[in-house]
């Protein structure tokens, strides 16, 4: 049989284990038809097949990223983007000549400031008055947990030294309780009322535009972490999903996890059901389901927002009165858990703290308890610290531990604003993804963009190594918690597709399976652990057509006479 498209000449990973050797790959009608060795694959060899010289790159199964904002990064990189800002200096530099280009916005918005860029943490609004002293401007931080504003924006908000912290944040003041700039968890909210919504226009190009990214990265689908809900100045782009798919625009398949309002209970659970359906009866199943909820548990730790069992410590070392913050009450937690376990939908954990881990995988064995074992494929997702009794829980239970592998290594915001004030030995405790892996846990892989970069080969070298690139320091947590190459390619390819319930159909190389392929060079698995983050996205495949190709690679896609090794057919 004559295939469409051939990869030759390169190593397979087909989903977990090593990969494969001296073998080729075909594709007909959106299909993996045959996986051959190297001497049966003229035999796939028509007249119109195109030939893909992988000239010893590895073809994968497309990455799926199992937690991840895309249309609220997409949207940042169309307002103010200060993910790329080295230091303080540089992002109010970015602001102003924001600010200067767009004369005309009324308020100037957006995100990426990091927080081990200012004092403390927390930046003040002097910095943006002295550039910005006009209009609003209001700014996420990386982590999307904490916002900084001017002071036009806090008087438009009506904020004052008299203003209460939120029962799930806090404000920083000065010393006379006025608002110093910035504000973190749920005290962002109090900018809700003034704050302008984003338009359906502005988080349908964001989506088109984290698209566009996230194929050049190899990512063929995602868990979008926060659909149905507005929260940490993300707009509900649940309109420009139902768009792209509409309009044929939606390259990936899509997970939405419907938002969980902390502040509501139980009788959310009829509406979720409610627009799962109406999302189901669209028809467009295989690009957009809406299935999961999303539970956020607590906050971050760089915050001291992390539900924690011990508690924090202040600058000289002393324990103070606060463990962070428990957004749902446990009790509810487990009830809400129970209930939408029984009606058959997902839920995704935000559990950051080792409480917040301990109350989501109690809440999941409540479930247990109450409906029997059931296909929800329940995850976690985060988990910076996790106490020693609870890493066996998750293979117990069934769920599953959703890593963010970029963030497991020695940085400031962990070495300054996180590891002080956590207790003695807390550094052990960080990301323990060996720790999971020997429990048994089942692993699945996202990188929360636009958090932190979308970019799965990055965060597989950190996976591996526990060491960022260029970085002269000890694996955070001990040699001991890295993975192996293997554990963490299926952790973002068949892991995540599991956690997407697309493990049917995509996730691994099988015959039979949708070609959601990326082609990846050099070959990771030829490289040295240190050089893991050399290897980059060469081509990204849904259904066995390019959707991206490296400048340069259009060369891959030959005739057969192109091809060394393929002997062009008869025709």
């Amino acid at each position: 049989m004559a295939v469409d498209v051939l990869f030759t000449g390169g190593s397979v990973f087909t989903g977990s284990g090593s990969p494969l050797h001296d073998h080729a790959v075909g594709i007909w009608r959106g299909r993996i038809a045959a996986i051959v060795p190297e001497a049966e694959a003229a035999s796939l060899v028509g007249p119109d097949t195109q030939v893909v010289e992988l000239d010893g790159a590895l073809l994968s199964p497309g990455f799926q990223d199992a937690h991840i904002h895309p249309v609220g990064g997409g949207v940042e990189l169309l307002q103010c983007d200060l993910t790329g800002a080295t230091d303080a200096a540089d992002a109010v530099e970015t602001v102003a000549a924001y600010a200067a280009a767009n004369p005309d916005e009324p308020w100037i918005l957006g995100g990426g400031w990091s927080m081990d860029h200012f004092v403390g943490g927390a930046p003040v609004r002097a910095l943006l008055d002295a550039v910005v002293p006009d209009r609003p401007v209001l700014l996420m931080s990386r982590d999307h947990h904490s916002s900084w504003a001017n002071t036009t924006a806090i008087r438009f908000a009506g904020i004052d030294a008299e203003t209460p912290d939120p029962a799930d944040g806090s404000i920083e003041r000065e010393a006379d309780g006025t608002p110093a700039g910035t504000f973190h968890e749920g005290a962002s909210d109090l900018f809700a009322e003034v704050r302008p919504v984003g338009s359906e226009d502005l988080s349908y190009r964001g989506l088109l535009r984290a698209q566009e990214l996230l194929l050049s990265l190899g990512i063929t689908g995602w868990q979008d972490a926060l659909v149905a809900g507005e929260s940490a100045g993300i707009s509900d782009p649940t309109g420009a999903y139902l768009r792209a798919v509409d309009e044929g625009a939606l390259r990936a398949h899509v997970v939405g996890a419907q938002w969980w309002e902390r502040s509501g209970g139980l009788e959310q659970v009829e509406g979720m059901l409610q627009l799962r359906d109406e999302i189901a009866r669209r028809g467009h199943e295989e690009r957009l389901s809406f299935g999961t909820v999303k539970i956020m548990v607590d906050g971050v730790a760089e915050n001291q927002t992390a539900a924690m069992l011990a508690p924090y410590r202040d600058a000289h070392g002393h324990d103070t009165a606060n463990r962070g913050i428990s957004f749902v009450d446990p009790t509810v937690l487990r009830r809400a858990v129970e209930a939408l376990d029984a009606a058959g939908m997902q839920v995704h954990f935000h559990a950051l703290g080792d409480r917040a881990v301990r109350e989501a995988l109690d809440a999941i064995e409540s479930a247990r308890a109450a409906n029997g074992a059931s296909d929800g494929r329940h995850h976690l997702a985060h988990l910076q610290v996790v106490a020693e009794a609870d890493t066996a829980r998750f293979a117990e239970l069934d769920a599953v531990a959703n890593l963010q592998a970029l963030w497991a290594t020695h940085e400031s915001q962990i070495d300054v604003l996180t590891l002080p004030f956590l207790q003695d030995g807390a550094e052990a405790r960080q990301y323990p993804f060996g720790d999971l892996v020997r429990d048994g846990a089942r692993l699945a892989a996202g990188s929360d963009w636009p958090v932190s970069s979308a970019d799965p080969l990055a965060a597989i070298h950190i996976a591996v190594t526990r060491v960022a690139p260029e970085l002269d320091a000890e694996p955070l947590g001990g040699a001991h918690q890295r993975l192996d190459l293997e554990t963490a390619m299926a952790a973002y390819t068949s892991g995540s597709a599991y956690v997407n319930h697309r493990d049917h159909d995509t996730g691994y190389v099988r015959e039979g399976y949708l070609a959601n392929l990326v082609v990846i060079e050099p070959n990771p698995f030829a490289l040295p652990d240190e050089d893991l983050h050399l290897a980059a996205v060469a081509s990204t495949w849904i259904e066995g057509e390019p959707v991206y190709l490296r400048d340069g690679d259009e060369t891959r896609l030959a005739d057969p006479a192109a091809a060394p090794g393929i002997p062009t057919p008869t025709r």
